[in-house]
């Protein structure tokens, strides 16, 4: 068997179906709707061909090496749990994508849900297929952006809007918490790959930081299916459009927390803080969730909150833990999938045909809806756990483990508590069919009084569940059982489970008999409450008050943004000077506190003697500093010091034997004086002094401290002895890099990603000058106060000089970039005398007719040179990938060509030739943004110093 076929179905959503809806979106609805439904049911096919090898107990993994030393690996895995939530995943998704081309109105984007809804599949397909942990950390992350987008489809309604919000918050922090768990989990087993990690258990729950890793992770899984007090974002959820709600919050988003708690079970049974913690929150979910669904005036808020209690019920069989339990919670899963899901649809067809979803205007819609009626009473039936449907069966398992595991006082109260949760949701069952299709002749609130049945494709998916709700009812041994067993054994790791029998019948006994109770006296309640229509009028938000969570999250994010705000108020208050002061204090703090512990002393290392050129260049460097303390007030003679302080640097790595360093050195120092001086020119020419004597001696004080701390550091450093790596790339870089040039070989080879980065952050710095200095461009001196902003034409001695210093500027750089894989050079150095000779250019004719002559209009050139640097960087480093190698490994060849001779050719020139572009561009364009005032101009008050 391909064991391939395991990532092929995460990336059929995730790649090819993404791309074709909106492909597919030019040519018709339909279209998009096909493309959509045959890239789910594509999914759902490869995995139902897995079906019968995975449920008869075997198990695919297929594994990809990442970054191996992290344990990081794309690395999936098929057993039985993975597979029922797969198949659940992309069956019910297909059904969603069917359903969803009838309900949206053609006003909306049907690509854009579609496009969203098979990244979410992908997701969710993700975390169910993960076998390693950072793995589905990253598709768990994933559900929750594409659910933030999709609550939030329609984002110009403000619910939508709070919402999408909520969920991100709530399920985000939850995120954030199990990626500690997961951390954790993998120093205490020294793995993040799952199928093994499960097999640790007795050394997980014995290490000291087991508490702290279970903790975490139950918060990650808490918070995703909603379990108490997490559980009010799912209501505020509901703003979505109701293919979403069918898809996300009643078969697949919410379930993630579930089959989370369901992988790890294995190393959490058996320790009593996971069983008390899990068993007794999704009780009190299951029951409080219940009570507050008969409540709810919104078919969808009714129906969110009855997810939330079956998401209980489910959560607190799982900490039961007893493989019967787990079986249970696992059929559980099904049932609940088919019939929730049927039940939103059903929402969405009600709302769709009758222009409301409220229940204080619903009633009577029998005679216009009946055989919508028809599929909510089977549904609702389920849901409320009558005999001859699925959930019947499901909620009678759950009451026989609940009494079979818990003992004394304790199994007494939950067995209560379990029997008034079932009580409730008949209630609440029995309302959504009464109160929408009962309940008196049409509601003269209803705005549609002319509703009629959908179209049989918006009917198909929701009837096809509710046909699945009574098969599985009537026929469970035959149509799940095998099923359910192979999971739970999946899910539990306990192999010699013999399964359980499911049948409709077991006899009288003590659970048959709470079902009993839950079945009439939910009944005798709903009518008790809604006698002479006082359900209508019940509100229980008052009651509640500050209680509901809703509440408590808008007051804790109202605190949060008023802290916030006094907090910046605090620090930052527009002056240079304060922000260095904080950075200079903690970067010293941060600093001091490794050598807290290891010791200040000097090390054992022997001194050698200060040649006289050292001293030489150390009273040059302490003169310079000197005059820049002294004339720091005067902008441009500080920058003019501060390259004197570079030229002294760069004077340093010539006597160290460091050439390429002093090039470097050299031409980034005349670039960024060039760059500091025309940034100044927006500013005064004269720092203002300090405010007061204290503050001097102040600054005096942090600058020794920080000056001195950094000479410290620099001391200890010189006087310990440490082992060096460089012996390493000496040796290799002729025979793994092609080059003698050990400083160039490793920025391009070696450390190629590494050099990749830089570049890219580099251009992104250059655009994100362009963008900010958008609207900030000034006229000369009359605002700024400050130098002449433009260049303006030169004298004509610096024009022809100009002319000829270019071309030779030019040839200088192709010979720096040729020679750099063996001599001193390469691209960046390169690049950075091209940029140097176009400002001689700028400041010789001036930067219009510059930028004339080179068809840089408004710095776009430049922009084009970032893009296509990083483009040529980046896909010499791909082309390895084609030899089977890792991304920017080297090849070199030595070719000899007629008249020139043997050349030695490097795949690394290639990349340097990205790297040349990528820094004349995005050099050229900050120095071209900064020049640039035909535009606009400043506007507000005048920059201050």
């Amino acid at each position: 068997m391909d064991m391939s076929v395991l990532p092929i179905i995460v990336l059929l959503p995730l790649l090819l179906g993404t791309t074709l809806v909106l492909l597919l979106k030019q040519w018709s609805r339909g279209a998009t709707a096909l493309g959509a439904i045959a890239i789910s049911l594509s999914s759902f096919i490869l995995l139902v061909l897995q079906a019968p090898a995975i449920f008869n107990g075997q198990v695919l993994i297929q594994t990809w090496t990442w970054l191996p030393q992290l344990g990081l690996d794309f690395s999936f895995r098929l057993d039985s749990l993975a597979l029922l939530f797969s198949l659940l995943i992309s069956g019910i998704g297909t059904l969603i994508y069917i359903y969803a081309y009838y309900y949206l109105s053609p006003k909306n984007s049907l690509s854009k849900l579609y496009f969203l809804l098979m990244l979410f599949m992908a997701a969710m397909l993700g975390i169910s297929l993960s076998n390693n942990l950072i793995l589905l950390l990253t598709f768990w992350e994933l559900t929750s952006i594409s659910s933030f987008l999709l609550v939030g489809y329609w984002s110009n309604y403000e619910a939508a809007q709070r919402g999408s919000r909520m969920a991100l918050t709530i399920t985000g922090m939850g995120g954030l918490a199990m990626l500690g768990g997961f951390i954790l989990l993998g120093q205490i087993t020294g793995t993040y790959q799952i199928d093994v990690i499960l097999t640790m258990k007795d050394q997980i729950q014995s290490h000291a930081l087991f508490v702290p890793t279970l903790l975490l992770i139950l918060l990650g899984a808490f918070t995703k299916s909603a379990q108490f007090p997490f559980h009010f974002w799912l209501p505020n959820a509901m703003a979505a459009p109701t293919p979403v709600s069918a898809y996300l919050h009643s078969a697949t988003m919410v379930k993630a927390g579930l089959f989370l708690v369901a992988r790890l079970l294995p190393i959490f049974a058996g320790a009593a803080l996971f069983h008390n913690i899990v068993t007794f929150v999704g009780l009190f979910t299951l029951c409080m969730a219940a009570f507050f669904a008969i409540f709810k005036e919104d078919l969808k808020g009714l129906l969110a909150y009855s997810t939330i209690s079956h998401l209980g019920l489910i959560m607190c069989l799982l900490g039961i833990g007893s493989p019967l339990a787990v079986a249970a919670a696992i059929f559980h899963i099904i049932n609940h999938a088919t019939f929730k899901a049927a039940l939103f649809m059903i929402a969405g067809i009600i709302d769709h045909e009758s222009g409301t979803r409220d229940l204080r205007k619903l009633s009577g819609l029998w005679q216009l809806l009946p055989f919508t009626a028809t599929l909510t009473m089977i549904t609702a039936a389920s849901m409320a756990g009558v005999p001859l449907t699925n959930g019947f069966l499901s909620k009678e398992m759950f009451f026989t483990e609940l009494l079979a595991n818990l003992n004394g006082p304790v199994m007494v109260g939950a067995a209560i508590v379990a029997t008034f949760a079932g009580i409730f949701a008949v209630a609440y069952s029995v309302r959504l069919v009464h109160g929408v299709f009962f309940d008196g002749p049409l509601g003269k609130n209803v705005p549609n009084k002319n509703a009629h049945e959908p179209a049989f494709g918006m009917r198909a998916p929701a009837t096809l569940l509710a046909i699945l709700c009574i098969l599985v009812g009537l026929l469970p041994a035959l149509l799940v059982q095998d099923i359910v067993n192979s999971t739970a054994r999946a899910s539990t790791q306990n192999f010699a489970f013999e399964g359980t029998h499911l049948a409709i019948w077991h006899g009288f006994n003590l659970p048959l008999l709470m079902s009993a109770i839950a079945l009439v006296g939910g009944v005798i309640f709903y009518f008790a409450l809604a006698k002479g229509g006082r359900l209508r009028e019940i509100d229980l938000d008052p009651a509640l008050g500050k209680l509901q969570g809703r509440v408590l999250f808008d007051l804790f994010l109202k605190s949060l943004m008023i802290n916030t705000r006094r907090f910046r108020r605090a620090t930052e208050n527009g002056k240079l000077q304060s922000y260095l002061l904080w950075i200079v204090i903690f970067s010293v703090g941060l600093t001091a506190v490794p050598f807290i512990s290891s010791g200040l002393s000097t090390g054992t290392r022997e001194l050698t003697y200060a040649p006289p050129l050292a001293i030489v260049l150390w009273l040059l460097m302490f003169s310079a500093c000197w005059m820049m303390l002294w004339f720091h007030h005067e902008r441009i003679k500080a920058v003019l010091i501060s390259g004197a302080v570079g030229l002294v640097v760069t004077m340093v790595f010539i006597c160290f034997s460091a050439p390429d360093l002093a090039l470097t050195q050299i031409t980034v120092d005349v670039v960024t004086t060039v760059l500091l001086l025309m940034s100044l020119s927006l500013l005064p020419q004269l720092t203002p002094y300090e405010s007061s004597l204290s503050r001097r001696w102040r600054d005096a004080i942090i600058a020794v401290l920080g000056g001195g701390g950094i000479a410290w550091v620099a001391w200890l450093v010189m006087t310990r002895d440490h082992n060096s790596i460089s012996w390493f790339f000496a040796q290799q870089v002729i025979p793994l890099g092609g080059g003698t040039n050990v400083v160039n070989v490793i920025l391009v080879d070696f450390r190629g990603f590494d050099t990749f980065g830089e570049i890219t952050v580099l251009g992104i710095a250059a655009i994100g000058a362009l963008c900010m200095m958008d609207g900030m461009r000034a006229h000369g001196t009359t605002i700024t106060q400050g130098l002449t902003y433009r260049f303006n034409p030169s004298p004509l001695m610096l024009r022809i000089t100009a002319s000829w210093i270019l071309p030779i500027a030019l040839v200088i750089s192709l010979y720096i970039f040729m020679r750099g894989h063996n001599l001193p050079g390469g691209g960046f150095i390169a690049g950075l005398i091209t940029s140097l000779a176009l400002v001689i250019q700028y400041i010789a004719i001036g930067q219009d007719k510059a930028e004339q002559l080179l068809g840089a209009k408004s710095g776009r050139l430049y922009e084009i040179w970032i893009g296509i640097g990083l483009l040529i960087a980046g896909l010499t480093g791909m082309g390895a990938w084609f030899w089977s190698r890792p991304f920017l490994t080297s090849a070199h060849i030595h070719v000899s060509p007629p008249l020139l001779g043997e050349m030695h050719l490097a795949s690394a020139a290639l990349f340097d030739v990205g790297v040349y572009i990528t820094v004349v561009g995005a050099t050229m364009l900050m120095i071209s943004v900064l020049g640039d005032s035909r535009h606009s101009s400043m506007s507000g008050p005048v920059p201050r110093g």
